[in-house]
């Protein structure tokens, strides 16, 4: 029996989740060999579909991905659906009865994944019903995937880690992060430790580090998600703090998920939290967009299911550092926003510079809308004179080998199907980074809203994250505010 042998039962299959990212996933995994012969789809949710239209349906998803019709033909054969209301016991007996009958019909041998993408309050009760009606094998893997958020504060998570660890353990939870399935960062190991820049990578050779999450398009039928959210636990809590810690975690003792894991949990847990509310003002900006009436833009308290005098922020920057020797007094520049006016992902190492009359050396990490690594340094400007220009060196992948790279959310199913942990988010590092942004919450709560800077849609943000990176003699090195 082969790893790639499974039934993948997904809760929630007729979300958008499903329909944009996890069946043109799947199916790039078919055609690449990925997935044996060997398996099936199971798509539950409350809807009443036959097998026939849930095909349909998965065909309409992946039908721009289809190269050879036959091949998608057998490929879509291998789904099935099953109408299922998750707080029913009596359901889990049937989909137990299609699970068992596809696990002889295809000789999967028991290998079972449960990919949940509903509300996070649904999590435990799926998991205990999978184990009290024997959803859960003995003779094959018993695996669980997650989709954010992962609680929505450390109180909430504990709870949710208590209630899923009685059904699975930690080895068997696998928590998506769909940034840690990007092929840079995925690669950034072998690019930070295997090379030059090893010798560099600590506070005596970097002055400080940027990272940005831009977007352009505002939160659209997500309001009611969004209020309780903002932009800090949906971008900060997970996909920031995954990049810090890829950022700087030491180089694991080791080879191990867990080597590798302990490192991040190493890192997130070292965040320094502002000792007073003075501090935290100086450090800490949150935004929220006004209308652009130009472009007929609303402004977030326009939006559909949002409160008209809401205070939660849809742009965020702050200045961190990290409680270790390694580190000590590197600024961490990181920010993240809701329409913006382009959209960009970057992270910039900036050096310190040799002399006071030269420009610092930095790094470039591109990960959208672009894919490539550029190193910026002094060269002399052709011709008589004597000055010098910053100059890039470029890494770009090929526009041919973009179109065989893994999507995100593709390597990280077939990181679920190979066992590959280090692709997912352990406990740990979900509980330390809710511990970093509980602390800013209880901060926001005293301020009552007066720290909230307004910039217009479709802007760079607020005027007043600047001045966070001009208190360090520096600036953003994407563009200004």
């Amino acid at each position: 029996m082969k790893d790639n042998q499974l039934i993948l039962t997904l809760f929630g299959a007729t979300g958008d989740l499903a329909a944009r990212k996890l069946y043109p996933a799947i199916y790039r995994l078919y055609k690449a060999g990925n997935i044996s012969d060997h398996f099936a789809v199971i798509g539950t949710a409350r809807r009443d579909w036959s097998h026939e239209y849930f095909r349909d349906v998965v065909y309409y998803s992946i039908k721009d991905e289809i190269t050879q019709a036959h091949e998608a033909d057998e490929f879509l054969s291998h789904f099935y659906y099953q109408a299922h209301d998750v707080n029913d016991a009596d359901h889990y007996q049937s989909l137990a009865t299609l699970m068992t009958h596809l696990d002889n019909q295809y000789q999967i041998g028991g290998n079972r994944i449960f990919y949940i993408s509903l509300n996070p309050v649904l999590f435990p009760v799926i998991t205990h019903n999978l184990r009290n009606q024997g959803l859960l094998t003995d003779n094959g893997y018993n695996r669980l995937i997650i989709e954010k958020p992962f609680g929505f504060d450390e109180a909430s998570a504990i709870e949710l880690q208590i209630q899923l660890t009685k059904d699975f353990n930690e080895n068997q939870i696998f928590r998506i992060d769909h940034y840690l399935g990007k092929e840079l960062l995925s690669s950034f190991r072998k690019f930070r430790c295997e090379n030059l820049w090893a010798h560099f990578w600590s506070k005596d050779y970097i002055d400080n580090i940027q990272i940005s999450l831009a977007e352009d398009l505002g939160i659209g039928q997500r309001g009611a998600y969004y209020e309780r959210s903002g932009v800090t636990k949906d971008m900060i809590q997970n996909h920031m703090m995954q990049i810090i810690a890829l950022l700087v975690m030491e180089q694991p003792c080791n080879p191990s998920a867990e080597a590798f894991r302990q490192e991040k949990i190493d890192m997130i847990k070292s965040l320094k939290k502002y000792q007073t509310l003075d501090e935290f003002k100086k450090h800490v900006v949150r935004g929220q967009y006004k209308a652009n009436r130009a472009k007929s833009i609303p402004g977030y308290r326009g939006e559909d299911a949002v409160d008209p005098e809401s205070l939660t922020e849809t742009f965020f920057a702050a200045h961190i550092e990290l409680d270790l020797p390694q580190w000590e007094g590197v600024p961490f520049f990181i920010r993240s926003g809701k329409r913006l006016e382009r959209k960009y992902t970057t992270i910039h190492i900036v050096f310190k510079a040799v002399d006071e009359h030269y420009a610092p050396n930095y790094l470039k990490i591109e990960l959208d809308p672009q894919m490539r690594i550029q190193y910026y340094f002094n060269q002399e400007k052709p011709g008589y004179n004597t000055g010098s220009k910053v100059v890039p060196m470029t890494f770009q992948y090929r526009s041919d080998l973009e179109t065989r790279i893994p999507h995100d959310y593709e390597r990280l199913i077939n990181g679920c199907i190979n066992n590959r942990l280090d692709d997912f988010v352990h406990w740990y590092e979900s509980k330390y980074a809710w511990q970093f942004i509980d602390h800013l919450y209880d901060y926001w709560d005293q301020l009552n809203g007066e720290d909230l800077a307004f910039y217009e849609a479709l802007s760079p943000g607020p005027e007043a994250a600047n001045e966070l990176t001009k208190a360090h003699g520096t600036r953003w090195y994407d563009y200004q505010c």
